[in-house]
């Protein structure tokens, strides 16, 4: 099957996620590059302490069962867009083996068509966004 190369460049996080979810879903193959170019609209300070919140997140029985969030952009992005399937289900696991996130654009892609997907005009937004790449690195991820 063909798959579906996603450039994430100035896409809008959380509404090009729930596409590529349903994409998954639906059986196509995903790959997302330039993961770390993907934004996330609203106020920078609000989105870094909300992150940063579910960083600290810890079970008190077990800290091990704790939910596990990546700083790394493309695991980040990854994360994401798990959120947005049912992946405690076969059908779930069988759509997040589907897809594939880099950093950037690997040397296999470079030749072939990136599709665009959730984009909309940062001039028209109300708030401000912030890049997951700019808030790994507030997280603590070292590039």
């Amino acid at each position: 099957m063909e798959e579906k190369i996603i450039n994430g460049e100035g896409a809008i996080l959380g509404r090009a996620a729930s596409r590529i979810a349903k994409m998954l879903l639906n059986g196509e193959h995903v790959a997302v590059v330039n993961a770390e170019k993907m934004l996330i609209s609203g106020h920078e300070k609000n989105i870094i302490e909300n992150y940063k919140q579910r960083l600290d997140l810890k079970d008190k029985a077990n800290p091990e069962h704790s939910p596990y969030w990546s700083r790394k952009p493309d695991l980040f992005v990854k994360r994401v867009i798990r959120g947005m399937l049912p992946y405690k289900r076969p059908k779930g696991k069988k759509a997040y083996k589907l897809l594939k996130v880099y950093i950037g654009v690997p040397e296999k892609y470079k030749e072939k068509k990136l599709e665009e997907i959730g984009k909309k005009e940062t001039s028209k937004m109300f708030e401000n966004v912030i890049t997951v790449k700019e808030l790994s690195e507030r997280l603590g991820y070292k590039v």
